[in-house]
């Protein structure tokens, strides 16, 4: 089991990729915390994980909330003593183009996926650093990596943003053996895409684009998620991990 005895943060963990990363860290073996500002959706996650693999606990998060991130913290290390994976993967998407976008939907889209990211790292680091070590995996974007038409600017670039703080963080705190990297997928097949796949000019062009064909499993997403907190990915830091069956390859 890749992350027996580990402890791991998954935010945005209720539902889609989040969900399905708990899940794979549960089988191999992880104390999980799934974090959600939806406590309805989060609390059935966790009790639905619990009853097949046991040591899944929700927490209430807004986190573009810095007292709401100091609170999760504080009690995790209190009831499990520390913390050994973080998983920063909450994120919305408002999608509206550059012209149309409000700058109060602009604020909300970079307060939930850059804030939201960055308060994470501040308040884990000192609890890996302490631990002498940790792994801190943010969910970024193919739109982190490139300029994309179908996809809103404000967007791409909160992704861009994310995908540049794995790198500062990586190089600053790789020598207290806290390792930092981004996965970059590219649109996965979550209920919300399945419906919008039904659109047959939408359908072809996220099709279109990707060499292998098909949208991104949700477990293709969480099996590189789980490379990457465990020991086998131990020299793996500063990383962009395309899960993207090719959209970034040309």
């Amino acid at each position: 089991m890749k992350l027996k005895g580990k402890r791991a943060l998954i935010t945005g963990g209720a539902q889609g990729i989040g969900q399905a990363i708990a899940q794979t860290f549960c089988r191999a073996g992880a104390t999980v915390y799934i974090a959600d500002i939806n406590k309805e959706t989060g609390t059935a996650a966790a009790a639905a994980l619990n009853q097949e693999w046991g040591n899944v606990h929700f927490t209430l998060l807004d986190v573009s909330d810095d007292n709401d991130w100091q609170r999760v913290c504080s009690q995790i290390v209190g009831a499990a003593g520390g913390l050994d994976i973080l998983v920063n993967n909450a994120g919305i998407n408002i999608r509206k183009p550059i012209e149309e976008m409000s700058p109060d939907e602009l604020d909300m889209m970079y307060q939930v996926n850059i804030k939201g990211p960055f308060l994470g790292i501040k308040h884990v680091l000192p609890i890996m650093k302490s631990a002498g070590g940790g792994s801190i995996i943010n969910m970024s974007s193919v739109c982190g990596l490139i300029g994309h038409k179908y996809t809103p600017e404000a967007y791409t670039t909160a992704k861009g943003a994310i995908t540049t703080l794995t790198k500062a963080i990586a190089s600053r705190y790789g020598e207290f053996n806290i390792r930092c990297n981004s996965i970059n997928p590219s649109t996965a097949n979550t209920a919300m895409v399945q419906n919008m796949l039904k659109d047959p000019v939408w359908r072809e062009q996220r099709l279109g684009e990707v060499p292998l064909g098909r949208m991104a499993a949700l477990q293709d997403i969480a099996e590189a998620a789980l490379y990457l907190a465990s020991n086998e990915a131990g020299f793996i830091n500063g990383v962009t991990l395309p899960v993207d069956g090719g959209v970034t390859a040309y």
